[in-house]
């Protein structure tokens, strides 16, 4: 290493060996110029193609020069970008896969036509969305999110545009088991004035996808000021809501279509409620139950002799 104030990164270590690279790239990113940074963010939302991809492919497809890219490395304290991959590609070693009945049942459907081929793009699409999920991310991490939302005062729970659907639903899902989980904005105001009553005993769960919705930003930059205790979801560990959030998770988001995929948030939400729900009193189990034995006895429910 070149610098001697950067702390020496461990290569043969295992689980997260690449956290620190990245760390060190975030930890750098404003002070970086223009060209270094857009490598930097290239590289930040596609860690997945620098352990395996050639420093010409990887800065045609970053839009700079192959040298950027070692100045990039050189940046954040490493001798040369062979340095600086390495931890790259010692993740790929530690988490590959093999996933043959999924890949051949994938090759069958893109050989029944046209839109055999597009169902078949659909569901890789779906399928590595889920499997990039659930290695991005511990147990441990979700556990400490779901004790925050548990602990809470009020849990806000704010989604806009393709984020709407998904924050209000997962706020039913928990109203029916903890008081106060409010879904934000209501009624048309805007998700600042959902907080402005808000503070250290409460959670703001925000979520924001490219492109990143100003009031969301806004929202959150609002909530961490006040002292809430921020569990961000976005699609880049470079988004501007996850510098805020005490619990930042990076969902992946990737479709062969013109709109964002939201199977990877979905299943999060899903999980993240799962833990909530573990994480809970027992009380949260009974309140579960009342909710729906009411709507029993009221008719809410279809049955056969009704």
């Amino acid at each position: 290493m070149n610098d001697t104030n950067v702390p020496e990164i461990d290569l043969t270590s295992t689980g997260g060996v690449t956290q620190p690279v990245v760390d060190r790239l975030l930890d750098n990113l404003p002070a970086m110029s223009p060209q270094l940074r857009k490598a930097a963010r290239y590289v930040l939302d596609n860690q997945h193609e620098v352990g395996m991809t050639s420093i010409r492919d990887l800065a045609d497809s970053a839009d700079v020069k192959p040298n950027t890219l070692v100045r990039m490395a050189r940046a954040v304290g490493f001798d040369g970008f062979d340095d600086f991959r390495e931890p790259f590609r010692q993740a790929l070693r530690e988490r590959r896969e093999d996933f043959p009945d999924k890949a051949r049942w994938l090759q069958e459907v893109a050989h029944s036509g046209r839109h055999g081929r597009l169902l078949g793009e659909m569901a890789a699409a779906a399928f590595d969305n889920i499997q990039e999920l659930y290695t991005a991310f511990t147990a441990d991490q979700v556990k400490v999110a779901a004790d925050a939302i548990v602990g809470a005062r009020t849990t806000y729970v704010l989604g806009v545009g393709v984020g709407y659907s998904l924050a209000h639903n997962f706020a039913y899902l928990a109203g029916m088991a903890l008081d106060r989980v409010l879904a934000i904005p209501q009624d048309g105001s805007l998700p600042i004035d959902g907080i402005t009553r808000a503070g250290p005993d409460d959670v703001l769960l925000a979520m924001t996808f490219q492109p990143y919705r100003r009031e969301v930003v806004d929202a959150v930059e609002f909530a961490s000021e006040r002292g809430l205790s921020v569990i961000g979801l976005s699609d880049s560990i470079s988004s501007p809501i996850l510098r805020f959030a005490d619990h930042p998770f990076c969902i992946p988001t990737d479709s062969p279509q013109f709109f964002t995929s939201t199977v990877g948030t979905a299943a999060f939400l899903e999980t993240l409620m799962a833990f909530v729900i573990a994480e809970a009193d027992a009380e949260a189990v009974e309140r579960i139950e009342q909710f729906h034995a009411r709507r029993r006895d009221v008719g809410v429910y279809w049955t056969e002799d009704t």
